[in-house]
């Protein structure tokens, strides 16, 4: 019998060559999407898997406020927290400090490698992350003072395949460190990527006197608490308050701080806090995505339900017979059921070729890094099962009911077997269908117009032609300054080269000094207000063309103007002060951070951040001996000469350094790949989802036309012309995407809405945004329709007539 299945189902989906290949195409683009998305997907939702303890894992996160109001939100707080909680509440087990260290040169007098990614870490990191030591005692591999336990890949370069273990590396030409351990390199899928990781003790070591033990005022340290199997988070986080207010005692009412318990596998989705370990990715984004790849398969089972109800009449005859002859409806249901599955093999088939054909266009614009191994991915193939199996049932089980309830009696008399419900269902799916693209198509174009907005205003500041040098590493305290400023000095008799500047950090970074009590020097330190600083040379200013609105600029001639003596406001930070009108705020005294400052100006806002942040309240501090960023305006003419000037230049100044640059406006630009990534995969996707349902509509309009070719015949004998018969056919699926422009607009509209909120700088929702999808879908569903209405129209009557 089911051999007998088989054949049939094969013969009529040979016979129907062209609805089959659209059905098989539709299911195939579907499924290829969707495997792509969901793998991404997958691997979003990965993160922190590898941790056998992850589910008892909490990072704490910190918020300070200032009367009432929240001003910073910290993943890395206080350096106290850990201990204190670990002394002061049962639940927790244990607890993990990691500190942020700058890249550093490795170097074992052989060998030397730069590692970007170092942290401090507490002994017990081991014990809570499930990060394998290849070699070394995880007990104590963290535990002394100068020590450091290395990934396997720095490992690696720096012993080849000597055992490390016991062996001595240095920091910088500077610090030495004894070698502890190895583990395994770190998975792509967690928030916390370490290359080499030091022991908390010997950051105790660095910083003495001041202990960060006891430190509830000194941020900058993650701290990861794991409870006990039975310990409530929520009941233990509410103990917190009480506990931080004995250590508060001295700090001013107005002043408060609050601590909370994050999920370590929420971190990656849905933490964007203040000295995060790596900047995380979207949740929104990420759900979004699984909601246009369920899109994508919705329209491709739609199509298939759509067609293989329209083509009832074709198959009534067929139902007709073998009913007659003694058939079963459940036989029936069977077959068409094995149709469907046939159908949907075949393209499950051609969607592993195009997954396969995709993948490095998919990795180029994901940022994954997919491979052919994901054919031996379990999680690839249990997808790919579901979407068969889910596809195959929900495709073909209407169009099987629908079918095999024909009453043989009436489809072999010639009756007419079509129904009102089954036309509306096919109606109310191109509904859905129609109203899914425009609703796609509306968020990609609101999505490009807000990324070609943030990236056409203007900054307030200059990054053009601009090259920056990353600082050096190895240097000596007492002469860097000199060093710095001869480089500087010799850079600026270059003819090419127009400004030099020094700062801690360039635009397009978040300053990591943030700096609270800052108030005038005749207020209460009860008035003291949180600022980020940037720390500055005298040349910071006119080198990036920033706009003073009131005072000046640094100078050299001013004795106050020396290491410890001026800062400069931005206007939205002088209004935090109290001032409105920015000449009245120079001149004055500040107290910060322990030190008397005056203001010797104010400059315009500018953008140091993307336009996703809102302005923030800033302090250009004069350091002259500051260590950091050197930025170096160029001219454009021969950029490349200029280039090897400044190298020549470095090399000399700073032989034992690596030469390591980029220019600022990509380096700015990279704030936006991430929604320009979004963007790319949101316009593929949406415009495979339109081709999906033009492959649906083209198929339905044909199979439209073919059951009124007898009318378009008889309408041409009495005079309609070509124009009028193509106009009596496309207005049906005119207004059926009239009705899904107006279901999809008021949903569209409010989730861009929603979506730019995330935005402190966004653009408008134009009419245009909406009314542009809707005359574009219009557009393709003219042209779809309109090649066989013409086709048709053109058809000789006589030919049509014949057997009647």
């Amino acid at each position: 019998m089911l051999k007998n299945y088989i054949k049939i189902a094969w013969r009529n989906i040979s016979r129907n060559k062209v609805f089959s290949v659209i059905n098989i195409t539709g299911l195939a683009i579907g499924i290829a999407a969707s495997l792509l998305i969901l793998q991404y997907v997958a691997f979003e939702l990965s993160y922190e898997q590898s941790h056998e303890k992850g589910d008892r894992i909490y990072r704490v996160r910190q918020e300070r406020y200032e009367k009432g109001q929240l001003q910073t939100n910290w993943a890395a707080g206080a350096f106290a927290i850990g201990n204190h909680f670990k002394e002061a509440f049962p639940e927790i087990e244990d607890y993990v400090k990691l500190v942020k260290q700058q890249e550093v040169l490795l170097d074992n007098e052989q060998r030397s490698v730069k590692v970007s990614s170092v942290y401090w870490a507490s002994s017990a990191y081991f014990k809570v992350f499930s990060t394998p030591l290849v070699t070394g005692d995880p007990a104590t591999a963290l535990a002394a003072p100068n020590t450091v336990v290395l990934s396997e890949s720095i490992a690696r370069k720096l012993f080849g395949k000597e055992d490390p273990i016991g062996k001595i590396i240095r920091q910088n030409h500077h610090r030495i460190f004894k070698v502890t351990g190895v583990y395994k390199d770190m998975p792509s899928n967690t928030h916390l990527k370490a290359d080499a990781m030091y022991s908390y003790a010997s950051y105790q070591d660095m910083v003495k006197p001041d202990d960060p033990e006891t430190g509830w005022q000194w941020d900058g340290c993650l701290t990861y608490l794991l409870l006990r199997p039975d310990a409530d988070p929520r009941k233990l986080e509410a103990k917190f308050p009480a506990l931080v207010s004995r250590y508060y005692v001295d700090v001013p009412k107005e002043f408060t701080t609050k601590y909370f318990l994050q999920p370590l596998k929420d971190i990656h989705l849905y933490s964007h806090l203040m000295l995060e370990a790596e900047t995380n990715g979207q949740g929104n984004t990420v759900y979004l995505l699984m909601g246009i790849a369920l899109f994508i398969i919705g329209i491709a089972w739609i199509n298939y339900i759509n067609l293989a109800t329209a083509r009832a009449i074709n198959r009534a005859v067929e139902v007709g017979v073998r009913k007659a002859i003694g058939s079963r409806r459940s036989q029936l249901v069977a077959q068409f059921m094995i149709e469907s599955v046939m159908l949907n093999g075949m393209a499950v088939v051609m969607a592993l070729f195009l997954v396969v054909f995709s993948i490095p266009l998919f990795n180029s614009v994901t940022g994954q890094q997919l491979s052919f191994s994901l054919l031996y991915d379990r999680l690839f193939w249990t997808v790919l099962m579901a979407l068969f199996i889910t596809g195959s049932f929900l495709s073909g089980l209407y169009p099987a009911f629908v079918l095999s309830r024909f009453k043989p009696v009436v489809v072999l008399k010639g009756k007419a077997i079509s129904s009102r419900q089954g036309s509306t269902l096919r109606k109310s799916l191109v509904v859905v269908q129609f109203a899914a693209s425009l609703f796609l198509l509306v968020g990609m174009l609101t999505v490009f117009k807000q990324i070609q907005f943030m990236r056409s205003q203007q900054l307030g500041i200059n990054i053009a032609q601009t090259l920056v040098i990353k600082p050096p590493i190895i240097y000596t305290d007492s002469t860097r300054m000199r060093q710095t400023q001869a480089f500087k000095e010799q850079l600026m008799r270059e003819s090419n080269i127009h400004s030099v500047t020094v700062s801690s950090i360039v635009p397009g970074e978040a300053s990591p000094l943030n700096v609270g009590g800052i108030r005038l020097i005749e207020q209460h330190q009860t008035e003291g207000k949180q600022f980020r600083a940037i720390n500055v040379d005298y040349d910071f200013v006119p080198a990036y063309h920033l706009k003073l609105v009131a005072g000046r600029n640094f100078d050299r001639d001013f004795g106050m103007d020396g290491a410890e003596g001026a800062v400069i406001f931005n206007r939205t930070g002088i209004r935090r002060l109290g001032f409105d009108n920015p000449e009245l705020a120079v001149g004055k005294l500040i107290f910060f951070w322990g030190d008397t400052l005056r203001i010797a100006g104010v400059v315009e806002d500018f953008h140091q951040q993307s336009l996703h942040d809102a302005y923030e309240s800033l302090i250009l501090r004069l350091r002259p001996d500051v260590r950091g960023y050197i930025s170096v305006g160029v001219s454009p003419d021969n950029v490349n000469a200029t280039l090897a000037a400044v190298q020549r230049n470095w090399n000399t100044f700073f032989p034992a350094n690596p030469f390591e640059y980029f220019f600022l406006d990509e380096h700015f630009d990279e704030q936006y790949k991430a929604d320009q990534r979004f963007g790319k995969v949101f316009g593929i996707f949406t415009a495979l989802a339109i081709l999906v349902a033009c492959l649906g509509l083209f198929g339905l309009a044909s199979f439209t036309i073919v059951q009124r070719t007898k009318e378009i015949s008889i309408r041409k004998i009495l005079g309609a012309s070509v124009p009028e018969i193509v106009q009596l056919l496309y207005r049906e699926f005119a207004l059926l995407i009239v009705i899904a422009f107006g279901i999809a607009t008021p949903v569209a509209w409010f989730s861009v809405t929603q979506w730019l909120k995330g935005y402190a700088f966004r653009t408008e929702l134009y009419w245009w945004l909406f009314a542009l999808p809707f005359v574009l879908v219009l557009l393709i569903a003219f042209l779809t329709v309109s090649f066989q209405s013409i086709r048709a129209a053109l058809l000789n009557p006589a030919h049509s007539l014949r057997s009647e």
